[in-house]
Order: structure tokens, then sequence, then C-alpha cells
């Protein structure tokens, strides 16, 4: 009889916790389910890939440092011959999540994200013809092509698609708030239980909800009032041509908001309690307390979860055939 009873605890237990989690407008991110090593492994190859840039020193970590949050820390990104980059990069964690890549959404998926930076002179400053002489030209990377795709035609779809094989996996589980969603209420303090309240009662969910915390749907920078930047970016207006998507963005993620920084498309706040401030201010027209701001903060530094535990790769070298680095030219 005990034991039916505790049976009978543990699954109401479990029930209850299912439930809340259900109902909360945040989800749980779950750990990353790996079917295909063999292209994941590939894709972190060519991720960490320098040679995928004319100057053969940028890879898709210099903007999407895995040491940092997936991001570079710096307001804008620097590219091709110290080139300033046109906006914040955005986090590669959690980024499967979103409703389409980029700031202003003009990669459907994380596949064709990854051919943008390779051709944009701006960033990698190379083109995809030169990308697939270079990866074709050494002997590791057919055999492992050829094994991945069956076949010995190397095109820039694959290389692209293998990078997004790998950032698919780029997933942060087991957060604290995840393990409160999961019915532990000690994972998180008072303060960050308060700050969750908050942040659902002042509107913040209508925007930054689901697995990402954001990253569903695209919202004006400056809502209720104009934000104030010298960044040219127009948000999906450059993408559409429409004037009514001046100043709309991707909603972004607050996954690991705490090491994401500096925020917003022009990365001008580098403090996490200015960045709540301010789109309590221009977004929603309301101010916070010092009290508020504090509790907001303690509940979106529980979102940071487990980051990704990458072993480097150990890349293959060139060969005589392998286009030279070309960086310090324009």
């Amino acid at each position: 009889m005990i034991k039916l009873t505790t049976l009978t605890i543990a699954i109401a237990a479990i029930c209850s916790a299912s439930s809340f989690a259900a109902s909360e407008p945040i989800e749980i991110i779950p750990a990353a389910v790996i079917t295909n090593p063999e292209k994941v492994e590939l894709g972190k190859m060519l991720f960490f890939e320098p040679r995928l840039s004319k100057s053969g020193f940028i890879s898709c970590n210099s903007c999407h440092n895995l040491s940092l949050g997936g991001v570079d820390a710096l307001p804008t990104s620097i590219g091709h011959h110290w080139q300033q980059g046109p906006i914040n990069s955005p986090t590669v964690l959690n980024a499967e999540y979103g409703l389409a890549q980029f700031w202003d959404g003009r990669a459907k998926d994380l596949q064709e994200q990854a051919g943008g930076p390779i051709a944009n002179p701006k960033e990698m400053g190379f083109s995809h013809e030169l990308a697939v002489d270079t990866i074709r030209s050494m002997p590791a990377y057919q055999t492992r092509f050829a094994s991945v795709y069956q076949t010995n035609n190397i095109s820039i779809d694959a290389i692209t698609d293998a990078i997004a094989e790998f950032e698919k996996t780029l997933v942060t589980p087991n957060a604290p708030f995840d393990q409160y969603l999961l019915g532990d209420k000690s994972a998180i303090n008072s303060d960050a239980k308060a700050g969750y309240q908050l942040f659902k009662d002042k509107g913040c969910v209508s925007c930054h909800n689901g697995p990402a915390v954001g990253g569903t749907m695209y919202m004006k920078m400056g809502l209720v009032k104009p934000f104030h930047t010298k960044n040219p970016a127009e948000g999906r207006k450059g993408v559409t041509g429409k004037e009514a998507d001046k100043f709309v963005f991707k909603v972004p993620t607050l996954r690991n908001i705490e090491l994401t920084y500096p925020y917003f498309h022009d990365g001008s706040v580098w403090n996490l309690a200015d960045a709540v401030n301010t789109m309590a201010d221009i977004q929603l027209g309301q101010a916070l307390t010092a009290t508020e701001t504090k509790q907001m903060v303690s509940f979106l530094n529980s979102l940071t979860g487990e980051q990704p535990q990458i072993v480097l790769p150990i890349l293959p070298p060139s060969t005589p055939n392998t286009p030279r680095p070309v960086p310090f030219a324009d």
C-alpha cells in the first residue's frame, strides 16, 4: 500500500509539472538528438573552416563564437579587410527555433543563412565557386563528402547543408528556468520567479515566447517610442521594400541573454539591466522600478542553459590546388 501511494504521488507530481509547463508561454528547450553524426562532424569542420573566406582567416565561428555564447561580443562584426559589419551578430545558439534567419529574416533557414556570409564582400569576402574549389581541393574533405552525400560532386548546397546540420545541434537545454518548468520550484530564486511574473504581466511574452523565448515573429523596434540609433539597418524593409516594414526586425531569442551582449541590432547597449529598461520604455511605454529591473534580470539570467561542449576539429591540410588566401587585398 505504501509503495502504491508513493507511486501515485510521483505520477501526480509528474502530471502536475507537465500541466504547469504546458500552460506557460515559454517552452522547454530539449537536448539535441543527433541522427547523422557523420554529417554533423563534417558541418562542424566547415563551421570552423577559415579557408571558406578570402582571407583564410574568418570562419563561421569568428562571428558566432561558441566560446562566447554564439556571438562575437562586438557591437557589429569585423569582416574581410577589417570592414565594419552592418549589424550586430545574433547568436547561433538555438537558432534553429527562429522563423527565419538574420535580423531581417532574409534567409528562410539555417542552410540559406550559411551561404550568405561566404559570398558577402563585407563578411567572408569570398565566392561560392571559390569556396567549393577550396573544399574540393583537399582529399580528406572529398572522402567525407562522398561518405555523407554519396557523391563525388561537392557543391555549395552540400557545404551549407552540412553547416546547418551542425548548427541544429547547438542548443542549450537544462537551464534553471527549464528545470523550474519541469517542476523543480527551487531551480530559480524568488527574484527570478518575481521577474518571470513581471515578464508576463508587463507583456514581454507577447513577443518573447516559445522554446527560444523569441525568434517566432517580427516586431518594430521602437513600437511606442522611437529607438534612436546611428545604425543604418532598416529591418524587413530591406527585404520587402515596404515602408511599413521599416525598423521591423526578427524578435531575438532571450536564451543565454546574459552571454550575448552587446544588445539590440545595433549592439549599442552592453548592460542587461539597461536593455531591459530600454525595451520596457520604447516597446511597452512603461517604466520599471529598480527592484523590478533586478527581478527581471534575475529571470533572464535563469535562461542560460548548458553550453555546447565542442571538441575542436582537426582540419585537413591545404594542397597545391587549394586557392591561396588573400588576407590583405580589398
